[in-house]
């Protein structure tokens, strides 16, 4: 448990003015709340309900609590120092810890790296330090915190998520390329696009801004398969029927409706009735965005209830790899 100074010398920091640290998180008391409701738990409770429970030193005092009683509740675990000047009623949940280490930065600091990836649900994090990019440089160190500088940071790359300033999406990936392996960025990319968050032409703007950039490279390098030159879905469609010519297959139906019991249905790019069999070809810029992801796959498993399979080809893999592509069609045909 972190102890606080005996005497009162640490409520008169000129660092701790709540206009320095964050002017944005700062609140006031109402006008006429008595004193000894204005040191109540329920005042605090009530200051910091939308903040995941943290409070700045300088509005406890502004609530009235004296050095004294702010001890007390921090030796009755009732209050938790985080950071000089920063307290969590009651223990400090995962979203409390971030946003304590973003507060006791100062002015203009972001949740970034590891812990902004967490945040935004790209993966999960286990450390029990927090990744900060403050503006300028780094300056003195804090406990608990891994500061890294935001002299590059653009408007672009701001954020928020949960009430907790970050970086953007696309300036969390650039920011995690640099301090996770290339397996764990993949993994992070692909939960973006699971949660519909990916956005590649952000990301191709914030490597556009930072291309000396640590991370850079390795970004780039995770996301080759959605850079290559586009491909739209039409040009994607004519090249996947050539190869099924030229493979001497079953000549499917384009776009033909498929009814379903409740009376909706679905118009998928190609079609073997008799084998109940559907191929989808993904154009490389939609696949990049995968803006309907849940939705493809929400109706694939209704297509599946009503006894049809679905294989889906990325242009790249029609364009690239047509024989292999081929020899799959003719084993799915002839299993089914």
């Amino acid at each position: 448990m972190h102890r606080i100074p005996a005497d009162d010398s640490f409520l008169s920091d000129s660092s701790l003015d709540p206009a320095t640290l964050r002017p944005d998180l700062v609140r006031h008391p109402a006008v006429g709340v008595g004193l000894a409701s204005r040191r109540s738990d329920a005042s605090i409770a009530e200051l910091t309900r939308d903040r995941h429970g943290i409070a700045m030193l300088a509005e406890l005092e502004a609530l009235g609590l004296s050095a004294r009683a702010v001890r007390h509740r921090v030796a009755s675990g009732r209050l938790h120092r985080l950071h000089r000047g920063v307290y969590s009623q009651g223990p400090p949940t995962s979203h409390g810890r971030w946003l304590a280490a973003v507060v006791a930065s100062g002015a203009g600091a972001l949740l970034s790296h590891r812990s902004a990836a967490a945040l935004w649900g790209l993966r999960a994090e286990t450390r029990l330090r927090v990744d900060v990019t403050v503006m300028g440089t780094t300056g003195h160190r804090r406990e608990g915190i891994d500061a890294h500088s935001g002299s590059r940071i653009a408007a672009p790359d701001i954020g928020c998520r949960d009430g907790i300033p970050c970086t953007s999406l696309a300036c969390t990936l650039l920011d995690l390329a640099a301090v996770v392996d290339r397996a764990s960025l993949i993994r992070a990319v692909d939960r973006a696009e699971e949660l519909q968050v990916f956005d590649l032409e952000s990301i191709e703007e914030a490597l556009g801004r930072c291309r000396r950039r640590r991370g850079s490279v390795a970004l780039r390098s995770a996301l080759a398969e959605y850079q290559g030159p586009a491909v739209t879905r039409s040009v994607a469609e004519e090249r996947f029927l050539a190869l099924v010519q030229e493979a001497r297959l079953p000549y499917p139906a384009v776009n033909e409706w498929i009814p379903l019991e409740d009376g909706s249905g679905y118009r998928p790019d190609f079609l073997w009735r008799d084998a109940r069999l559907i191929v989808e070809v993904d154009g490389r810029a939609h696949h990049a965005r995968r803006r309907a992801f849940r939705h493809d796959r929400q109706r694939d498993r209704r297509l599946a209830l009503a006894g049809f399979e679905t294989c889906r080809y990325a242009a790249s893999e029609v364009f690239d790899s047509p024989e292999h592509v081929a020899r799959e069609l003719r084993r799915l045909l002839a299993d089914r």
